[in-house]
């Protein structure tokens, strides 16, 4: 998994990593994709990781990230949590984010030998 991180971090051709807070208190991976369904580029909320919650800080930075996404030209950004995390999904729906009626599906590629 961890292999793919370099081609992420040496330009911005797949996304960004984001640091959060100074001094650093976490960071957000975005990735990019391209569909038209939705009509153009979107974006992915890939990881978001924060050291401690509750000091508002991560709703600074999911709205500094919508904000860059939106100037990149992004149509709309997705993101995806684990129906138990209920918190996670409170904390997203507060920034606008709503459930979609879709299933993600996946199918890997090649047996990376996990």
């Amino acid at each position: 998994m961890m292999d793919c991180l370099p081609d992420l971090l040496n330009t911005d051709d797949h996304g960004l990593v984001w640091l959060i807070g100074e001094p650093v208190v976490g960071y957000a991976v975005i990735t990019w994709g391209y569909s038209l369904e939705s009509g153009g580029l979107e974006a992915l909320i890939d990881e978001i990781y924060l050291r401690s919650r509750g000091r508002g800080i991560g709703s600074q930075a999911i709205q500094a990230i919508l904000e860059d996404c939106s100037s990149r030209g992004v149509q709309i950004v997705f993101l995806e949590t684990e129906v138990s995390n209920t918190r996670a999904r409170q904390f997203y729906a507060r920034a606008g984010f709503k459930a979609d009626d879709s299933i993600w599906m996946s199918r890997p590629l090649n047996d990376s030998g996990d």
